[in-house]
């Protein structure tokens, strides 16, 4: 069983937001789907949603949240974090291995548009 079923990340600026998750995430080949005002990514039953809240108020980021993708290869995460940077987002930490990550993880973390923390990460060994 799948531990999430979605995850949803707020956003001021649909456009900007897309732009940014389409280059991240298309590295990591997942390919969006947009339906009304969000955009989804989905993969093994489990989606990724951006979009403005529900509720009307603008969109914030999570301080001390991260979000992280999982990739299958170490050449995934550098495609992720250069598609991130190219397209609005922030480093926040570059590829490489993790020292504190379960089994020295290779991973690379970003800040999208809206400030919001996400990252990829790989288990594949050297």
């Amino acid at each position: 069983m799948p531990l999430f079923t979605h995850i949803v990340v707020g956003t001021n600026n649909t456009a900007g937001a897309a732009s940014f998750y389409d280059a991240a995430l298309g590295g990591l080949g997942i390919e969006p789907e947009q339906r009304g005002p969000r955009r989804f990514y989905r993969r093994d039953g489990n989606a990724f949603v951006v979009g403005p809240p529900l509720n009307g108020h603008p969109a914030t980021s999570a301080n001390g949240g991260t979000i992280s993708f999982f990739a299958e290869t170490k050449a995934q995460v550098d495609a992720f974090h250069a598609g991130g940077l190219a397209s609005g987002g922030r480093c926040d930490g570059p590829p490489g291995r993790r020292e504190n990550a379960p089994n020295n993880a290779y991973g690379a973390y970003l800040l999208d548009p809206d400030g919001n923390k996400v990252a990829a990460f790989s288990f594949e060994p050297d």
